[in-house]
Formats: structure tokens, C-alpha cells, sequence
């Protein structure tokens, strides 16, 4: 059995070998002992088709590489920080609605709730609205983001009617079916975040001694499809968009396949044309082809085409931790923080510091002056087909019709 296996794989290997010979003497057939004008017919076919599928494969490659950052840097990043942004917000809004509505001096019913928790509710709301306009969600993540929308204005009901409420039961009864609405409550002690081991507010955000440190909310387990609470539905949102995220980060199995399949056909397509170009220097007596070198000029920026994909890569893979950080490490006291610190020294986890860290990165990886390359670098190969192809098919219709010195067959 093994011999008949054995022999098998070397009739395979046997029938492999024949063909890729039969294939390079098609694509690469030597000069000597060859007719001019079987050679310049070879030619015309082989070198065409290369420059048609050396810059198609590779124009496609570098257009989705290059889309990808687009997209991520135009869409899914601000759809991130803007959910981020909405999430924190409504966090820190409860916790000081908790604190005015609570509070026994009764200062709420004298100047209101605080300018920060209007402002933060605010911010929430105008971050949703912007989320939908980045373009970023799907038609079933659009009809969410609808509920989460509609979630928010009853919330803000609830507290309205909590600070119109003279009785305190009702109020601080009130005060707990908003927050309800709006998550479950994640105990310090629990969270594993820096501000471990400070005094706790209540779940509805009443504060009992640091008045600097927010609740923040039980992390879901579940999926977006059990989500029920306002940051539960907005934290299904933002995994969605992180695991499109780094599926655009990543290289796609077409994409390697197609730089797989460029990369041959540019070392063929640019061997070919200079053994073409050897050879009616020393058949036609041409010293330099004009059409030829105009068709193999594209050749040169290929280089840094692929560097500039390769920059955008690496731009893509830095963001994944970033768009991470946003969603998991992102919290109600870093914002508060930086909020007070006018912008000063941002702590790294804060929003506005890792939205400046993504679109740093993203700035970074490219080539600036290759914006808007990447559509033509197909018609540029089929440019140079054509180019090929014509001076080809002029020097053997001329070979043809007139006998060259020294062009003998």
C-alpha cells in the first residue's frame, strides 16, 4: 500500500514538474532557436496579460487595505468615542441627579438639578444622534440605537418627575426605577478598576462621603439580544463595532491571496520586459523601446504603494487596543477628572485622550500625498497592457512586412 502511495505522489510530482515547464516555456520562452516572430506573438499574450493581473490583484489589495483605514478612521472610531462618550455621560448624570435629589438640604427644589448633569445629558443625547450619522451601523444596530433613544427620553422623564416630587419616598422610588432603566449599579470593590477600595455611592447614586467618586455599571454578560438597560444596549453597540473593527484591522484571506498572486506577477511581468527588450536590441537592432519603458514605469512605485499598505496596516492593528480601551476601560471617574482638569494632563484612559490616540495613529499610517491612488492603480495597469501590447503587435507586423538587417528568423 505504501509503495502504491509512493508512486502516486511521484507520478504527481512528475505531472506538476511537466506542467510548470510547459507553463515557463509559454510565459518565458528563450530566444535562441526561436522564430522572431513566434517569440514577439508569446510576447504579445504573456506580457499584457501580467500587467492586467499584476495591477489588478495588487490595485484591489491596496484599494481595500487603504479603504479600511478610510472607514475605520471616518466611521467606526467616531461611532466608538461617541457611544463611549454617550455611555459615561448617562453614568455620571445619575450619580449627580442621585446626589441633588437626595441631598436632605433640599437645594433641588431651590436651583434645580446640577449644570453638570444637564450638560452631561446633553452631551448623551447629541452623542447617540451622531453615532447614527457616522454610517457605522447596520440596519438592525440603527433600530437599536431607535430604543435606546426612546429608553433615554423616558429616563429623563422619570428624573423630572423624581425632582417634581415633594415626597421623598416616592422621589428616592422614582430615583431607583431610573436607575433601573439605566444599568445596575457594579460595586468598587468589584470592578478591578484604580479607584478600587473607595467609599461606594448607593445604586442610585446618593454619595456617602467622596463626592469625586461615580458608580459605575455591572459590566453585561450577556448578548445584545438579552440586553435590557440603556448602557447594557449601548455596550452591545459598541462590541459590534469592535469586532468590525478588528476584522477590517485584520488581513483578509483575499487580500493576502491577491498580494500572493501580484507579487509573482510583477517578478515575471518585470523580467519579461526587460528579456523583451534584450531581445530586439539584439534581433531588431532597437536599442531602447519607448512604449516598453513607458509601460514598465509604473513598476517603479509599486515599492511604495506597498509600503504605504504596509504603514496602514500597522495603523490599523494599533488601533484595535485603543477601540478596547474605549469600551472596557473607559469610566465615570476619569472623565470627571479630566473634566476638572480643564484638559490638562488627560489621563490616557480618558475619551478625548484615546480619540486623539486613534486618529494620531490612523494619521500616521499612510502616505499622505498616495491619498486617492489607489482607484487607478488598475486602469494604470491596463494602460500598460495596452501600451504593450500595440508596440508588440507594431514591431511584428513591421518584422512581417519588412525584413530587418540582422532580424533573420
Amino acid at each position: 500500500m505504501s509503495q502504491r502511495v509512493l508512486q502516486g505522489v511521484r507520478a504527481v510530482v512528475a505531472v506538476g514538474a511537466e506542467m510548470g515547464r510547459r507553463l515557463w516555456r509559454y510565459a518565458w520562452p528563450a530566444p535562441a532557436g526561436r522564430s522572431n516572430r513566434a517569440y514577439l506573438r508569446d510576447r504579445l499574450i504573456a506580457l499584457p496579460l501580467l500587467s492586467v493581473i499584476a495591477f489588478g490583484a495588487f490595485g484591489w489589495a491596496y484599494a481595500d487595505v487603504r479603504g479600511d483605514s478610510a472607514y475605520l478612521r471616518d466611521h467606526i472610531a467616531p461611532a466608538l468615542v461617541d457611544l463611549a462618550e454617550a455611555r459615561v455621560s448617562l453614568q455620571i448624570a445619575q450619580a449627580e441627579a442621585g446626589r441633588a435629589l437626595l441631598d436632605e438640604d433640599g437645594a433641588v427644589e431651590l436651583s434645580g438639578l446640577s449644570e453638570r448633569y444637564r450638560t452631561r445629558m446633553k452631551r448623551a443625547t447629541q452623542s447617540l444622534s451622531q453615532v447614527a450619522q457616522h454610517g457605522a451601523l447596520t440596519v438592525s444596530e440603527q433600530q437599536k440605537l431607535d430604543v435606546v433613544s426612546g429608553l433615554l427620553v423616558d429616563y429623563s422623564g422619570w428624573i423630572n418627575r423624581a425632582q417634581a416630587d415633594d415626597d421623598r419616598t416616592l422621589r428616592e422610588a422614582e430615583l431607583t426605577y431610573a436607575q433601573n432603566m439605566l444599568c445596575d449599579t457594579n460595586p468598587r470593590n468589584d470592578t478591578g478598576s484604580d479607584t478600587a477600595g473607595k467609599d461606594t455611592e448607593s445604586g442610585t447614586g446618593g454619595g456617602t462621603g467622596d463626592d469625586t467618586t461615580y458608580p459605575e455599571c455591572r459590566r453585561s454578560t450577556g448578548s445584545a439580544a438579552t440586553a435590557t438597560t440603556i448602557v447594557d444596549r449601548i455596550s452591545a453597540l459598541e462590541r459590534g463595532l469592535r469586532g468590525r473593527l478588528e476584522a477590517r484591522a485584520a488581513w483578509g484571506g483575499g487580500v493576502l491571496a491577491a498580494l500572493a498572486v501580484a507579487a509573482v506577477a510583477f517578478v515575471l511581468l518585470a523580467v519579461g520586459v526587460a528579456r523583451t527588450v534584450v531581445f530586439l536590441r539584439h534581433r531588431f537592432r532597437i536599442r531602447l523601446s519607448l512604449p516598453l519603458l513607458v509601460a514598465a514605469l509604473p513598476l517603479a512605485a509599486v515599492p511604495m504603494l506597498a509600503a504605504d499598505a504596509v504603514l496602514a496596516y500597522h495603523a490599523q492593528q494599533q488601533v484595535v487596543p485603543s477601540a478596547d480601551d474605549l469600551s472596557d476601560r473607559t469610566s465615570p471617574d476619569t472623565e470627571v477628572l479630566a473634566e476638572d482638569q480643564w484638559a490638562g494632563n488627560l489621563s490616557p484612559h480618558a475619551i478625548d485622550a484615546l480619540e486623539s490616540s486613534v486618529d494620531d495613529e490612523l494619521a500616521a499610517g499612510r502616505l499622505s500625498f498616495l491619498d486617492g491612488v489607489a482607484p487607478f492603480v488598475m486602469p494604470v495597469g491596463v494602460v500598460g497592457a495596452a501600451v504593450i501590447g500595440g508596440a508588440l503587435h507594431t514591431y511584428r507586423r513591421e518584422y512581417l512586412l519588412i525584413a530587418r538587417p540582422g532580424a533573420a528568423s
